[in-house]
């Protein structure tokens, strides 16, 4: 779930989510616009697999325990470390 493997396609792994979320999201953002702008990048691939919103949002999940993102009011803020 974490990590890709035997089977999970390696776009589908919630560190590549992300990993997409983090490349597509500036230093703030809201969850609304992460989420579109993520869909965006996954369309324009070839490959491309479907992306729920729960498993979007697992994504945030795991960047937020990782302390990658942190949270204040509706806006997420990138942690730069």
């Amino acid at each position: 779930m974490i990590l890709p493997g035997k089977h999970l396609k390696p776009d589908r792994a919630l560190l590549s989510v992300g990993g997409e979320i983090l490349t597509v999201m500036g230093e703030t953002s809201t969850v609304s616009v992460l989420w579109d702008e993520v869909r965006v990048l996954r369309s324009k691939r070839e490959d491309k697999s479907p992306l729920p919103f729960d498993w979007f949002l697992l994504a945030l999940t795991l960047l937020y325990t990782i302390s990658a993102i942190d949270m204040r009011g509706e806006l997420l803020i990138k942690k730069v470390n």
